[in-house]
């Protein structure tokens, strides 16, 4: 009978945890013997700086880190990989569409760390190919100091009323891969009649979140059209009279997906790193930022809605990959 009963929890166990995805090992004494890692990421400097350093704390493994927006950061790691030499260890955008892209050319490992089933099903490949370590959130910023209650705009289709005639910004999706992924679905959802009405309107493009944040926290421009959620937290912890809005007709939660380059100079190292993205230290710490954690098991940022209750826009990425050169053409000859 004792036989009986333990074969039955046995397999009441197995059931339990069939679900779940086994991590891939990391060697840990090797990844501290290569000393270093060299990281490509698109995410904001003060955010990737304070991960890097945590990492080399907690490791002794050194993170060499080049920074800069997503469309840069691609075309620098697709020139080296077509010149045969790899220097990146681990790439991170925010553009899912690339990593579906990269990973189908054989240029990421394959490799589930450590809460990879705690990842949201939208914010990974099923195979490891990349991980999200963060959600991007894309939201409307206004300079509540400047613009009545009653003009706030609460959807994307209010930015194109006349009130808003040169007070708005909003960034270049040939420098930010977050762009694109915005512009190209909301120029399919609404054609693109809709930023041929934002350019009547006198909106001023610029490069990156940071500028954008930047020409609110002046004062020059008083609403961004669309910008990373983070910055407007930064800008508010600054004391920065700027509010975000959750637009009515569906905000944008795009993953930032991490992968560990093939052929890599570190691979341990890298593959130390990519599990350090996505576990409790990193996590709690760009939650603590103002970030949404792709992770299911954490709760929104403090002073943000839980994701559940946002309406949000999905991202057709097979569309944005296939259309990204038409999408980049299009913008720029109606901006020139």
């Amino acid at each position: 009978m004792d036989m009986l009963i333990r074969t039955a929890l046995a397999v009441i166990v197995a059931i339990a945890v069939s679900g779940r995805s086994r991590a891939d090992a990391v060697d840990v004494d090797a990844a501290k013997r290569e000393g270093k890692l060299v990281w490509y990421t698109s995410a904001p400097i003060s955010e990737a700086q304070k991960l890097a350093k945590v990492f080399t704390t907690q490791t002794g493994v050194d993170v060499e880190l080049f920074r800069s927006g997503g469309t840069a950061i691609l075309r620098r790691f697709q020139q080296e990989s077509d010149g045969g030499r790899i220097e990146a260890d681990v790439l991170s955008t925010a553009d899912p569409a690339a990593a579906v892209a990269l990973a189908g050319k054989g240029a990421f490992v394959a490799f589930k760390p450590r809460h990879f089933d705690d990842i949201t099903a939208a914010a990974k490949d099923r195979d490891g190919y990349y991980v999200g370590y963060r959600l991007n959130l894309v939201t409307l910023f206004v300079r509540v100091d400047k613009v009545p209650e009653s003009d706030v705009p609460r959807a994307w289709v209010d930015l194109t009323d006349a009130k808003y005639k040169g007070k708005m910004v909003l960034t270049d999706p040939s420098f930010t891969s977050l762009q694109l992924s915005v512009v190209g679905m909301l120029a399919k959802l609404k054609s693109w009649d809709y930023y041929e009405a934002l350019r009547r309107n006198d909106i001023m493009v610029v490069q990156g979140n940071q500028q954008l944040a930047d020409m609110l926290k002046r004062g020059e421009r008083l609403i961004a059209a669309g910008g990373l959620d983070s910055y407007a937290v930064d800008a508010q912890r600054q004391g920065h009279p700027i509010a975000r809005v959750y637009p009515a007709d569906g905000t944008f939660a795009v993953p930032g997906p991490s992968s560990v380059v093939k052929g890599s100079p570190h691979p341990n190292a890298a593959r130390l790193f990519a599990e350090f993205l996505i576990g409790d230290a990193a996590q709690n710490m760009i939650v603590a930022d103002g970030v949404f954690s792709p992770r299911t098991d954490l709760p929104a940022p403090q002073g943000s809605p839980r994701l559940m209750d946002i309406k949000l826009i999905d991202v057709d990425y097979a569309y944005i990959e296939k259309q990204a050169g038409a999408i980049k053409a299009r913008f720029n000859d109606i901006y020139q």
